[in-house]
């Protein structure tokens, strides 16, 4: 049942592309439906497609032109699977831009390999390493979440408000994984804190006692997890709370997601972290949407998924085409000012001022703001675990 539901808004947009008898404008939206985080890409793309179910109901864009989401896997952690992905919806299936990749490592290769080769736009929700702010582009990459190098920050000023300033710290070992360990460790060092050690760990293992060894050895206050909530992350905590190594742990946005709390309940009472999120008025209108659609719209990074498929209907509607030459120089158009405010729901509003040729200022459900080349300004959530559950504490 919770298939069918997560499949809903898919349902609908791909009814409404094909109603008026037209070819679509296709979006592939490639997330890791299968790997270390499958337990948060079913919401992540039903957000998706449910802005494109919106856009469709409004009567698409560019003079009526349907929009279509087209699913591929990512695997989150196999380049040459995603970039495969990518290559076959570019030549068979049409498609006019990619909602994806999720992590960070998929995504550089997509952009390198696929994206930049065909010109083709890409808005990840979800790839956060620091190493996609600079890469070279050709102006095609966005992304709706923040980068780590923020997150870095952010997690320095919880620990240190918090009292901790030692801590331990292992971390996947790929580019999300790397990236967001050394953006962390620069500034909680920079602000007089202490990382004892920080370690590698690889995902798929069944035992992780040594390396949850030498992170005890090492000492520190707390654990920092920069890892995976469905693989290595998940078993480096079951194995420092079965030898009693820590019982304290900080959370990065890889590691927060239902399953993790399902899996370890009220084990990581009083653990702690962050994850790209938004207070704002738009966050609350797309959960509503959301749980009516049949799908958790708080889940991570689903209102990022939103947001992206969004601004890509709106920079479409803006450009007056659906061909990625003519549109992507929009996308930083519609998603800041000056321009009237846009919220989930107010799509059919957006495309018709576009079409009458007004400005709008998308601000979707995570306070959109793409900054320099198309980073995300970007806001956290803090949350605590109590009682077995995530609670929302406060937000940077």
């Amino acid at each position: 049942m919770k298939k069918l539901l997560l499949a809903s808004a898919a349902t609908l947009a791909t009814t409404a592309a094909f109603a008026d008898g037209h070819s679509p404008a296709k979006l592939g939206i490639i997330l890791g439906y299968t790997g270390p985080i499958e337990s948060l890409t079913g919401h992540m793309a039903a957000g998706a497609e449910l802005a494109i179910a919106e856009v469709n109901e409004a009567g698409g864009v560019a003079g009526g032109i349907m929009l279509e989401g087209v699913r591929g896997d990512s695997t989150c952690v196999d380049a040459a699977a995603a970039t495969a992905v990518a290559e076959r919806q570019i030549t068979s299936d049409g498609i006019v831009g990619i909602i994806g990749g999720d992590c960070s490592g998929v995504t550089g290769a997509i952009l390198s390999n696929v994206a930049i080769p065909n010109g083709m736009p890409m808005i990840s929700p979800s790839a956060t390493s620091p190493a996609l702010s600079t890469v070279e582009d050709n102006d095609l990459f966005f992304r709706t979440a923040p980068s780590d190098a923020r997150e870095g920050q952010v997690m320095t000023e919880i620990l240190l408000e918090r009292g901790f300033d030692s801590v331990a710290l292992t971390y996947t070992n790929n580019d999300y994984g790397k990236g967001l360990a050394d953006a962390f460790q620069s500034s909680f060092e920079e602000a007089g804190g202490e990382v004892t050690i920080s370690t590698a760990h690889e995902d798929g293992k069944a035992d992780y006692s040594a390396e949850v060894g030498a992170l005890s050895a090492a000492g520190g206050d707390i654990l920092v997890v920069a890892g995976y909530l469905d693989q290595g992350g998940l078993g480096i905590i079951r194995s420092s709370l079965d030898s009693g190594a820590f019982e304290q742990f900080v959370l990065p946005g890889g590691m927060i997601g239902a399953s993790i709390f399902e899996a370890l309940g009220t084990d990581l009472e009083g653990s702690f972290g962050q994850i790209a999120g938004s207070d704002s008025d738009g966050a609350a209108i797309l959960a509503e949407m959301a749980t009516e659609a049949g799908f958790d719209g708080t889940s991570a990074y689903t209102p990022e998924s939103y947001d992206a498929a969004a601004l890509f209907a709106l920079a479409m509607q803006a450009a007056g085409s659906t061909d990625p030459a003519e549109y992507v120089g929009s996308i930083l158009d519609v998603a800041n000012a000056p321009g009237e405010k846009i919220l989930p729901g107010e799509l059919a509003k957006g495309l018709q001022i576009l079409a009458d040729g007004g400005e709008i200022d998308y601000d979707g459900a995570t306070s959109v703001e793409l900054i320099g080349g198309g980073e995300s300004a970007g806001r956290y959530r803090e949350l605590e675990v109590v009682d077995g559950k995530d609670t929302t504490v406060g937000y940077r």
